[in-house]
């Protein structure tokens, strides 16, 4: 299972600075700046889970996540640049990202015997935190604060789907497949669908 996590991690890192860049390139930053936000995208979630969960930062004590998300980013910046972007593209990516960094967020979390409520949001904020800041670095209101398709529902009920199989005896690499699959699934259900939560509509005065 470590090894899975550990791979698994690097794609989500990747993927990530990738929708980082991407969205960047919108914003016609120049090299510094999309590649500060592809880094931010892809280590931002699993930063944030490390400190609430009193843990060693991951890419601080490995620095091949670094090294992962740079060579991503810049690989990006190359591949895209000078090319006109439709506004969407990050999106497929996005999802991706969403579902794998979700499910190794949960299960560190249950790793460090984090109890069952708070490894699954753990798993949450693993997926949507890296996309608040790339959001928030390209001056754009975050996804998951939108009145849009479902992304954080999407990854807490991912998360929540691996710690009940584990709980009634899967294993838990399957679990995490299963999991990362009813992320992404759901996630682009929605996208396609338009499949959004209730929203808050104050009467107007």
């Amino acid at each position: 299972m470590d090894a899975l996590l550990y791979w698994v991690g690097l794609v989500a890192v990747a993927v990530n600075a990738l929708t980082g860049v991407l969205d960047s390139g919108r914003k016609q930053m120049d090299l510094i700046g999309a590649l500060l936000v592809g880094v931010a995208t892809a280590l931002g979630g699993g930063t944030i889970r490390d400190l609430l969960l009193d843990r060693n930062v991951f890419w601080v004590v490995d620095q091949t996540y670094l090294i992962v998300a740079l060579g991503a980013g810049l690989v990006t910046v190359f591949a895209v640049r000078n090319r006109p972007l439709p506004p969407r593209l990050f999106l497929i990516p996005d999802a991706i990202g969403l579902a794998l960094f979700t499910i190794v967020g949960t299960q560190i979390a249950l790793q460090w015997h984090a109890p069952w409520l708070v490894a699954s949001l753990m798993g949450v904020i693993t997926g949507v935190v890296g996309g608040v800041l790339r959001d928030i670095l390209c001056n754009d209101v975050p996804l998951v604060f939108l009145k849009g398709e479902l992304y954080a529902t999407a990854a807490w009920l991912g998360a929540l789907s691996l710690i009940v199989l584990q709980e009634i005896g899967l294993s838990a690499v399957a679990s995490a497949w299963v999991g990362m699959a009813i992320v992404l699934l759901l996630r682009l259900l929605a996208m396609r669908y338009h499949l959004t939560l209730p929203t808050l509509n104050p009467p107007k005065p």
